[in-house]
């Protein structure tokens, strides 16, 4: 048992902050918050959080583990002077060169520095073409080294030919079956869950979706999937299947509550209220939108189910929500912090539909998914205005100690294993990562 004594404790959905409160853990969830709770409980540790602030972990709804050694990349890139010259140039040539010591280096240097961010949970999106078969259980294996909570998925598709694009899809599969078998061992812990993943509609035939189909039917796991990227996607959708994209997805039964559509930035009003009735998520990444000159999303007050993700560019959602609100007010949008906060805080409704549990609340019952930080505020911090702490104060240098699924994974900004060797370990598959690039 964890008692965090005497903190300030913080919510963002709904929007709370209360003081001098126990926050006491059994196991893997929350069981009691309040003033004084913890003289009924004899813990087995306890964190003093005098003058700290205690709040639910942070969620990146989506992720690209491989890019985690692309950091600094030196390699003859080439000209990318539109979205499709840079998939082709840069990140198609990165993932091509991922092997599975890379793929686990990659993974957890991401879940490290998720963790130092205060990111409690990641949902990934994994490619490595020279590396299907066993590769989302390696990235298992390095958000676990670290103890996050995660979800991955394969990309599945067709640029590589049809029998990579089958293989894609059977990764996949076969790692939902080993998620769902392991879910029936109690000594597992269960902080690990599954999707069924493509690159984009403009990448996977019709051959390729209808097998995603599916996977999705047969393993009852969501899509995760970009759509409307750049305006090429919607162009070559037209010109091709004679039907918008997230029509061409519905038709075959691939839209569900636990669906993830990512970016979105093209999509048209019949296919957001498709995706509204449909109630998935999409998912939006401001920095990687504004990195790759794609355009911006004016339509997210369009949204019913709308989070927040960073596509490949670091699990820091401190950076990811101020960067998001202030786009979108350089873009002349009506939104305010607390709106971002929403979307950033709707992560945990993706995790209870994927996880079956409660998350993003300091109550009981809730998985015990937690940030101790050090935020030192010179103003009056309460519930209504804790999106502007966000957007306009805390950073992820605030983060002290993290806790998920009960188990301190991070204390004082000290990590129970060596990060120095790893880091180390990390350069040099990266740099093995940079010289096979210049080879493809």
């Amino acid at each position: 048992m964890i008692v965090i004594k005497n903190t300030k404790a913080m919510q963002f959905n709904p929007p709370k902050v209360w003081e001098n409160v126990d926050v006491v853990i059994d196991g893997t969830d929350i069981i009691d918050v309040g003033p004084g709770v913890a003289s009924k409980y004899k813990a087995d540790k306890v964190i003093d959080g005098t003058d700290k602030l205690t709040y639910p972990g942070l969620i990146c709804s989506h992720h690209h583990y491989y890019s985690g050694l692309s950091r600094g990349v030196m390699a003859e890139i080439g000209p990318t002077p539109d979205f499709v010259s840079i998939l082709k140039n840069l990140w198609w040539r990165m993932d091509r060169s991922l092997d599975e010591e890379a793929t686990y280096y990659s993974g957890i240097i991401s879940s490290i520095d998720a963790i130092k961010a205060g990111t409690t949970s990641v949902i990934d999106h994994h490619a490595s073409p020279n590396y299907i078969n066993g590769s989302l259980s390696t990235i298992r294996k390095s958000m676990e080294k670290v103890g996050l909570r995660g979800m991955t998925c394969y990309e599945v598709t067709d640029r590589n030919g049809t029998s990579q694009m089958k293989e894609g899809v059977e990764e996949n599969i076969r790692f939902a079956k080993e998620i769902d078998a392991d879910k029936k061992d109690s000594s597992i812990p269960y902080i690990f869950e599954a999707h069924i993943g493509g690159h984009a509609p403009c990448t996977i035939n019709d051959d390729g979706l209808g097998m995603m189909a599916d996977a999705i039917k047969s393993t009852g796991k969501g899509l995760h999937l970009h759509v409307a990227e750049d305006k090429y996607d919607v162009s070559q959708s037209h010109l091709v299947y004679g039907q918008d994209i997230v029509k061409r997805l519905d038709n075959l039964g691939m839209l569900n509550d636990k669906t993830i559509l990512v970016h979105g930035l093209f999509l048209n009003t019949e296919e957001i209220d498709i995706l509204n009735e449909r109630n998935g998520f999409l998912v939006h990444n401001s920095r990687s939108n504004m990195n790759n000159n794609v355009g911006y999303n004016s339509r997210l007050g369009d949204y019913k189910n709308l989070a927040l993700g960073t596509d490949g560019i670091g699990p820091n959602m401190f950076e990811e929500i101020k960067v998001a609100y202030f786009k979108h007010k350089d873009d002349g949008g009506p939104l305010w912090p607390g709106d971002f906060l929403t979307f950033l805080s709707n992560g945990n409704e993706l995790l209870k539909r994927n996880f079956g549990a409660n998350f993003g609340q300091l109550e009981k019952g809730y998985k015990a998914d937690i940030v101790v930080a050090d935020y030192l505020s010179p103003s009056p911090l309460v519930g209504d205005n804790i999106g502007g702490h966000m957007v306009f104060g805390m950073t992820s240098g605030d983060v002290e100690t993290v806790i998920v699924n009960g188990n301190v994974v991070m204390e004082n900004r000290k990590f129970p294993f060596d990060v120095r060797e790893i880091y180390a370990k990390a350069a040099v598959s990266a740099q093995g990562v940079w010289d096979k690039m210049d080879k493809i």
